[in-house]
């Protein structure tokens, strides 16, 4: 089983902080906010974002189990980045408000550095998976 080094388990403490942190900073405050109405989509992305703050909070007591969390941000701004964002970007049709969320979403590249990736080989890619049977 691959180990992850003490200095790595801080550097991925100090990025699930990071993210509760700016999360905590820039979407809790609408929840305590009686005055805010958020539309479906804007609700759905703002208790997805609490949620994630909320698992970033626990991946600073257990970093390496909340690995998958971390996998999951990777993913789907990579997606996005890559769908969405360079193709307007490309083409010169780039709205203020994707510039935005790209920017935001670039900040992905962090995440990127902080996870353990031989750890993440050793144990998504190479180790035996769960019994489909008893």
């Amino acid at each position: 089983m691959a180990r992850v080094g003490l200095g790595r388990l801080y550097g991925l403490r100090a990025m699930y902080a990071f993210v509760a942190v700016g999360l905590g900073v820039f979407v809790w405050p609408g929840v305590f906010d009686p005055h805010v109405m958020w539309s479906l989509p804007q609700g759905e992305t703002q208790c997805m974002l609490m949620a994630f703050s909320l698992m970033c909070v626990l991946g600073i007591r257990y970093p390496v189990a909340m690995l998958p969390v971390f996998l999951w941000e990777m993913t789907w701004k990579t997606l996005w980045l890559t769908i969405v964002a360079v193709p307007q970007w490309r083409s010169g049709h780039m709205s203020p408000e994707v510039a935005d969320a790209a920017f935001a979403c670039g900040m992905v590249v962090l995440v990127y550095a902080a996870v353990p990736w031989r750890y993440v080989f050793a144990q998504y890619i190479l180790a035996a998976g769960d019994p489909w049977r008893a």
